[in-house]
């Protein structure tokens, strides 16, 4: 907590560098990264956090972790990349929805020419791919909710991490994709050598120690892969509680034991990174607070550094009315705390609040 910014101590400077100490924040509800970012750094609101991303191109929207959608540093993209598309993917479509290694090369190099000086929107990039790569690209066959995409659709990420597309700003309420080298002249990943070995100390400075399943869980791969990883590294092993984990070499001291109460958003990179599990989400915050196992589906209040509620916000033009279910009851301290993270909150998103201390009806988010 204190590396992130969420201890009260080393604030953050920038958003870049709040991304940098989380390993990336999860962007799938872009207002929702914006809340986790500006949290981590002083009196930043979400203006700074999209200034950041459309202004100043200090970070880029893109697929990160798990395919999905994060925002990460520019400085550090070409690292990222260079890491990611080393990553074996866990799973696999079905043999008729599925490319060819072939296939995915054309794809990739395809999408980037097209997006070099272009932003696109989904059915843009369609239609361009349609008419340079040929009918099977826009096939309708790739499982998604309750339609199907068109086959091109399942190697977006792949074609992220290989440095070839990212996100582009809105055309209304279309995302578009464009090619990271609009801002970035000469762009490419980096060395697989080079870039896996950074991502796992980047991964153990933010969350470890960690075990190599724990690391396989935070990129959705194979652990047989992450294991691998461990091996070559130089690490410190240590006992966390009886239980065997990893460090980055010499990076031993535990620091202070976390105090104080603290609201996350949506996704929040601290709650889907840290492990183990059932420590960050212990008893009834297990049941509350995960959805079937998985964290990020619903914000979260941290007491002393452990889940113990969950949160939700009803937002208009002006005002933000916050509800808070604590799992515990609340001392008069924590209540004076939880009142500032609500203020902090409503800031962050150029609103006024209004805080109930209740039950939280709504559903995990998807």
């Amino acid at each position: 907590m204190v590396r992130q910014g969420l201890a009260g101590s080393f604030p953050m400077a920038t958003p870049a560098e709040a991304a940098l100490a989380m390993c990336g924040a999860h962007a799938q509800v872009m207002s929702a990264a914006e809340v986790s970012l500006a949290l981590r750094y002083p009196s930043a609101t979400r203006t700074d956090v999209q200034d950041a991303v459309w202004s100043h191109r200090s970070l880029v929207k893109t697929f990160g972790p798990r395919g999905t959608v994060h925002l990460l540093p520019v400085d550090e993209l070409a690292l990222w990349c260079g890491a990611l598309m080393s990553v074996p993917p866990a799973g696999r479509h079905a043999p008729n929805v599925r490319l060819s290694a072939e296939q995915t090369d054309e794809l990739v190099a395809a999408m980037g020419k097209i997006l070099a000086d272009a932003e696109l929107t989904v059915d843009e990039l369609d239609e361009a791919l349609a008419d340079q790569v040929g009918a099977w690209a826009v096939e309708r066959v790739v499982p998604a909710f309750q339609e199907k995409w068109p086959r091109w659709r399942q190697m977006v990420e792949t074609a992220a991490h290989r440095g070839a597309l990212c996100f582009g700003a809105n055309k209304g309420r279309k995302t578009t994709y464009t090619s990271p080298t609009r801002w970035i002249p000469g762009f490419s990943p980096a060395p697989s050598d080079e870039a896996v070995p950074w991502l796992l100390d980047r991964y153990l400075h933010a969350y470890g120690p960690a075990t190599p399943q724990h690391f396989a869980r935070w990129l959705a791969t194979t652990t047989g892969w992450a294991k691998a990883r461990f091996e070559t590294a130089e690490l410190t092993e240590v006992t966390v509680e009886g239980e065997r984990a990893f460090a980055a070499l010499g990076d031993v001291d535990p620091g202070p034991a976390p105090q104080g109460v603290r609201l996350l958003p949506y996704f929040d990179a601290f709650t889907i990174a840290s492990q183990p599990r059932e420590r960050l989400f212990p008893g009834r915050a297990a049941q509350r607070a995960l959805a079937n196992g998985q964290a990020g589906n619903f914000p979260v209040l941290l007491i002393d550094g452990i889940v113990a509620g969950v949160w939700h916000q009803k937002k208009t033009s002006t005002r933000i009315t916050v509800t808070v279910e604590p799992l515990t009851t609340l001392t008069a301290p924590q209540l004076a705390q939880l009142d500032e993270q609500v203020e902090r909150v409503a800031a962050i998103q150029h609103a006024r609040p209004t805080l109930t201390i209740g039950p939280v009806s709504t559903r995990a988010h998807a």
